[in-house]
Formats: C-alpha cells, structure tokens, sequence
C-alpha cells in the first residue's frame, strides 16, 4: 500500500490528485504546518532526511521531490495512462513540464513570498523603512517581471495545445498545478492570462481532484 505523507497546503495534494487520476488504493499520513513559521514539523523527518513534502513510501522505497514522485507512480501503475508514448514530440513536452514547473516557474513565487512576509514582518521602527525599501525594489524590479513572464510564456504555450504535453490530459498537467494554483492565491493571475485560468477550471472540475480535496482536507491555496 502507498502511503502518502501530507502536508496541509502543499505540493502533496497533487500526489493525491495524481493518485485518484490512477485509481490507484493508498493511506494518508497527515502532518501539519507550524501557524506562526508555516514550516513542516520535525516528525517529516524521520520519513526523509529534508523533512519536505511530499514523500511517498511504497513497500520499501522512500520517494520525495514531486517530480520524481509523479514520474514512479506513472511508470508503475500507470499501465500506459497520463504519460504520451515514448518516442513521440508530445513525450518530450511532457518530460519539460514535468521538470519546468519546480525548476523554472515556481523560483519566483517563492521569492514572491519570501519578500512578500519580510515586507510584513514586525520589526523595530528604524528598521522598517529600508526593509519595506528593499524588499518593494526586489518585487518591482525582478521578481514580478519574472513572474509575468513565466505566465505570458505558460499562457502562450497553451494556445497550441489543449493540455501542456498536447492533447491529452497528462501527469505534466498534475504537476503544473501547484504553481498555476500558487500565481493565482497570490494575486499574480489574472484575466491577462485566460489559458491559464481555464487550465486551473478544467483541472478543478476533474471528479479525481475533487476526490483528492475530499480526502486531503483543507487546500487554502486553492482559495
């Protein structure tokens, strides 16, 4: 039995996701963020040195980083489903956007939010000013042309494809999720990018996401 370990908002959920698409019988192991730090709790890692989610555990082999978690699961128990053919143009796009959506596009959000909570963290007055000073010029002057490139770029690939691997619905879909979901809770997608919102209102209507919501509990960053 696959064991899933989750973490409440985080890139698990699309493991779950994934996990439903395949019809494939696994557990949950819940673990929860600190409310003050948002970090994952020690106990994640006695399953996996970096203590990250996600992490599945399937007999006896331990997997974390999400790409390789989606890459296992589809060659083990897809039997030919949610990955293109090999050999084929679509199979190479699929393999780019599986390994595009943590190497390229989510930097960054994550930046975004680095900066986004040093802007709101309590500090001594005298201090506030250049912290608020530096981490304004950081936003304005590289993380959000970033970021509007990144979305102008997703946006524009979509308008060949109905899907990011082609025309089939794939894993590559599953794993761009997260950051399409993550642009969208931070305020960062919008109606200039409508592709990009119709992939997020496709996805969200698949009866397997909605399943994996049901038994993942709550996602706020889905909003």
């Amino acid at each position: 039995m696959i064991t899933v370990h989750h973490l409440n908002n985080s890139r698990s959920q699309r493991i779950l996701w994934l996990l439903e698409e395949l019809a494939v019988p696994y557990e949950i192991k819940r673990y929860e963020r600190d409310p003050q730090t948002m970090l994952a709790p020690a106990a994640l890692k006695q399953v996996h040195p970096l203590g990250k989610s996600p992490v599945i555990t399937d007999g006896e082999l331990t997997i974390a980083e999400s790409g390789a978690i989606i890459e296992y699961l589809v060659d083990r128990y897809g039997d030919g489903r949610l990955a293109p053919a090999p050999g084929t143009p679509q199979r190479l796009r699929y393999r780019y956007w599986l390994h595009y959506a943590e190497g390229s596009a989510m930097p960054p959000l994550l930046l975004k939010l680095v900066f986004d909570r040093i802007e709101k963290a309590p500090m001594p007055f005298f201090f506030r000013p250049f912290a608020r000073g530096i981490a304004s010029k950081a936003r304005a002057s590289f993380i959000e042309p970033q970021i509007r490139q990144h979305l102008n770029y997703m946006n524009d690939e979509l308008a060949a494809t109905r899907w990011f691997a082609g025309e089939e619905f794939s894993a590559a879909d599953v794993q761009m999720s997260f950051p399409l979901e993550a642009a969208a809770a931070r305020g960062g997608l919008d109606s200039r990018w409508p592709r990009l919102l119709d992939f997020l209102q496709r996805i969200h209507g698949r009866p397997a996401y909605q399943r994996a919501l049901e038994r993942g509990g709550r996602y706020d960053i889905v909003g």
